[in-house]
């Protein structure tokens, strides 16, 4: 039986608590539901989450300030 997560974009919430940036510094991400995104703070990006499935690459990331 899987169980759904709407708060959480589809992600477990055990999981969620474990993500970090993939690049070298490492922080633990936070959710923006509204966005659809995990957010670093240490270098600003904003990784994707489609089909609540997390996009944790650099290339996928944005930039979040110009």
């Amino acid at each position: 039986m899987t169980t759904t997560h709407p708060d959480t974009l589809g992600i477990d919430p055990s999981l969620l608590a474990i993500l970090a940036c993939p690049d070298t510094h490492h922080s633990p991400l936070t959710l923006d539901v509204e966005a659809a995104e995990l957010l670093c703070s240490t270098c600003d990006r904003a990784f994707p989450v489609r089909d609540g499935i997390p996009v944790l690459l650099l290339d996928e990331a944005r930039h979040r300030t110009p």
